[in-house]
């Protein structure tokens, strides 16, 4: 059975790579956190260990969405993209010139 070309590991690697090693600092930061106990001058760093472990997988889930956006394929083509700017453009361009043309009304209070 064959996949289709571009369906896999091919796009976004450094992305993906961001993600995994998020996800495994952020379980490791998590259960350090939880089954050891860090005393240290009779400080417990624990805590802190498990909220650097929820943000780093906080940072993962990101990483995450962004790889798997960057591997949709084949939703807008180039050239569908290319027509919507040039048209957006042409609004724009439309819509600053009837600005210009405007006069301005002048308020004047007798």
């Amino acid at each position: 059975m064959s996949r289709p070309d571009g369906v896999g590991l091919t796009h976004c690697k450094f992305v993906l790579v961001f993600a995994v090693l998020m996800d495994l600092f952020g379980v490791s930061a998590l259960l350090i956190g939880v089954f050891v106990p860090l005393e240290i001058g009779g400080r417990d760093f624990g805590d802190l260990l498990l909220y650097s472990g929820a943000l780093l997988l906080l940072m993962s889930m990101g990483g995450w969405v962004m790889w798997y956006s960057g591997n949709i394929e084949g939703l807008i083509s180039g050239n569908e993209v290319t027509h919507k700017r040039n048209a957006v453009e042409r609004l724009a361009r439309t819509l600053s010139r009837r600005i210009k043309k405007k006069p301005h009304r002048s308020h004047s209070r007798s």
